[in-house]
């Protein structure tokens, strides 16, 4: 008998489905990869089963007896816990105020705060989540933020754990940690639901996968016995087709440089985060721009937009010099910005598409009528850009939270994209999206290079970089230490030693 049964388990948003006849069971003490894109329906079935949404059709069984969840307080009273993508801490309070936030004390007015953080100490030895209990959870990286919500269910003596993306904010020696913890669960009899996209992580770590796609169950796979091609023909219904850069005209200083960045520092609290940054973009070319996460990246993308004000250095954007410009003025000049976090710096939350759309294109005379706003214009060039992008959304009044991410990145091309831009900076812009979503944001960056925009891409993805790139620009500690031409000869354990801040002379 599985721990789990979930049974022909339906979900409609504004008359649409999320959820489609979806059947699931979790067997005691295994690792169940959720496998499918983003807007698949994974997060919406587990949000069912923890009892944040109710179900419109169905049945879930727990060891063999029918349940049904009202509140996340009833899913765990039953162990069942989630951790959610964006984690649910208080910044404020300790590490251990935040593991018993909720919990009612019996007995003594007030909480044994001793034997709490003893008792949290021995569930952090026990799977290996070190953590210190009084800690303020504003002081913790974010792996160590995870951990304590893995804690806080474990302490609620939650049998069944559903991790909803847990690697998405994680680098890659904590992803190695995070999966050391999870097999540690797994041998206590503990079994876990892993919410991903990612086919690697997916192969990696769990016993079985369930693969879903447009909100229905494709299949169910012991993990043993199928391979990355299988998962990935499964997920998104297709084999996918490698990317062809194609060769482009070898720029000259005779060419005019669309983007042309000069001695660029950028200080923030004393700190210089931009350090004599030069570098030219020219037409019909990618260049990339490698490095590790923090070295000055995200700080390059906002001063060339004008979100932050450069300290010293010049900003010329198709001959005119930018940095005293507003954003409004630089985009006027054909700047089109794809930023790596739909959430602050992309879209409005609670806004719908259309509201969304017009960001961009609210000034534009198209779209204006009388004076005013004409939002029935609108509505019909956001409705063509739903169909261009294939974004899948309720409907194109439905607020952009309901989106996936990969869903309100299209949104975010599509909006940047319109009116054709002479120069795009795409700041990580495939980070966390599934493999669907980044094969087409990639292409579409690939076909507006191919048609003579220029492109600045900004990515921690070394394999992203050297795939799309023309010209290859390595970043550290804020400064741009070499460009060297995308081809054949180039040497990737060079790009490696620059990208921890070797120079060529170091290494040699």
């Amino acid at each position: 008998m599985p721990l789990l049964s979930m049974q022909h388990i339906d979900k409609f948003f504004f008359g649409k489905p999320a959820n489609n006849d979806i059947s699931l069971e979790v067997r005691a003490g295994e690792i169940h990869a959720l496998l499918g894109e983003n807007g698949a329906g994974k997060s919406t079935l587990m949000n069912i089963l923890f009892g944040i949404y109710s179900l419109d059709g169905g049945t879930i069984y727990l060891k063999g007896k029918e349940v049904k969840f009202f509140s996340p307080r009833e899913a765990i009273k039953s162990g069942i816990g989630m951790v959610h993508q964006h984690f649910m801490l208080v910044p404020t309070l300790t590490v251990s105020e935040n593991i018993t936030l909720g919990i009612k004390s019996t007995g003594h007015p007030l909480p044994d705060r001793k034997k709490i953080n003893d008792n949290i100490r021995q569930l952090s030895h026990k799977y290996g989540l070190d953590v210190d209990p009084c800690a303020l959870v504003s002081k913790l990286s974010v792996g160590e933020e995870q951990r304590v919500e893995i804690i806080k269910l474990l302490y609620r003596d939650v049998e069944l754990l559903i991790l909803d993306e847990p690697t998405a904010v994680l680098t890659p020696q904590e992803i190695e940690r995070f999966f050391s913890v999870l097999k540690r669960l797994k041998e206590e009899g503990h079994s876990i639901i892993l919410i991903t996209h990612r086919i690697p992580e997916a192969m990696a770590i769990s016993d079985r996968v369930t693969v879903l796609r447009n909100g229905t169950r494709i299949a169910t796979v012991n993990t043993t016995e199928t391979n990355k091609e299988e998962l990935s023909r499964l997920m998104i219904g297709r084999n996918l087709k490698p990317i062809v850069r194609g060769a482009r005209a070898k720029a000259t200083e005779k060419d005019n440089p669309r983007l042309d960045v000069k001695e660029l520092d950028y200080l923030e609290y004393g700190q210089g985060k931009l350090q004599k940054v030069s570098f030219s973009l020219y037409p019909g070319e990618i260049l990339g721009i490698a490095g590790v996460d923090g070295n000055g990246q995200k700080e390059l993308a906002e001063c060339i937009l004008g979100l932050r004000k450069a300290t010293q250095g010049t900003i010329s954007l198709n001959g005119v010099r930018i940095e005293k410009s507003s954003v409004a003025e630089r985009k006027k000049l054909g700047l089109a910005y794809v930023s790596d976090d739909q959430h602050h710096d992309g879209l409005v939350m609670d806004m719908n598409l259309v509201e969304n759309y017009l960001l961009r294109v609210h000034t534009y005379k198209d779209y204006i009528k009388n004076g005013l706003i004409d939002y029935q214009a609108c509505s019909r060039v956001t409705e063509e850009a739903i169909s261009a992008y294939n974004i899948k959304a309720p409907g194109i009044n439905a607020p952009v939270r309901l989106l996936s991410g990969g869903n309100q990145q299209k949104l975010i091309l599509a909006r940047e994209l319109t009116g054709n831009p002479s120069v795009i900076v795409a700041l990580k812009p495939t980070r966390g999206l599934d493999i669907g979503a980044v094969e087409f944001v990639q292409k579409q960056l690939i076909e507006r290079r191919n048609e003579g925009c220029s492109v600045l891409l900004i990515s921690v993805d070394l394999e992203e970089i050297l795939m799309l790139s023309d010209r290859i620009g390595v970043m550290n500690r804020g400064r741009v230490i070499e460009i060297l031409d995308n081809n054949e000869g180039i040497d990737l354990a060079h790009i490696g030693l620059m990208m921890t801040g070797h120079t060529f002379e170091e290494k040699s």
